[in-house]
């Protein structure tokens, strides 16, 4: 399974995005997406499933949900917009996490990527692929699921895709 993983686009469809998910049997998308035309337009390449920001205001934010818990085949995912750090999530999520038994967990907010396993979980943020803020880069992921095993990509959406930092291949 090829999954496409997206946050905070913050209005912004970025056309490296189409290439970037090509072939992708779904899309997470984190949150902060603030305009229905952006899951529209991520749609055309592949079912979406995706979660409320803090941007995410009126009849839009309203219409998605806090949390998602979504299967990836053996594995599943748990998706939220503000997380906290994978070694001190908000108390509300901590809850969560708990009983979900998840393994991975895809998380925006900060705009800044980070992967990292921490107890047996893969914590990801894909960083922002929306308008550049600060210094910091755009990016988007990219996760191939085969039972357990994972390899998880990121990518820095400049004018042209290229990889953002080694992959990680895990069993979890």
């Amino acid at each position: 399974m090829r999954v496409g993983l997206i946050s905070d686009t913050h209005e912004l469809f970025d056309l490296g995005l189409r290439p970037l998910f090509s072939g992708c049997d779904l899309i997470l998308h984190a949150g902060d997406i603030t305009r229905q035309s952006v899951l529209t337009s991520l749609g055309e390449l592949a079912p979406v499933w995706a979660v409320r920001g803090n941007n995410d205001l009126g009849w839009f934010g309203e219409s998605l949900p806090q949390t998602a818990t979504v299967p990836l085949g053996e594995l599943s995912a748990f998706v939220v917009h503000e997380l906290g750090h994978p070694e001190r999530p908000v108390p509300a999520v901590r809850r969560i996490l708990a009983q979900s038994g998840c393994q991975l967990v895809l998380f925006g907010h900060s705009h800044r990527p980070l992967v990292q396993l921490h107890q047996g979980v893969l914590f990801v943020n894909p960083g922002s692929a929306g308008p550049r803020r600060f210094s910091l880069p755009r990016t988007a992921g990219l996760l191939n699921v085969d039972g357990r095993r994972v390899r998880l990509e990121l990518h820095a959406l400049d004018k042209e895709l290229r990889p953002y930092g080694p992959p990680l291949e895990a069993s979890l």
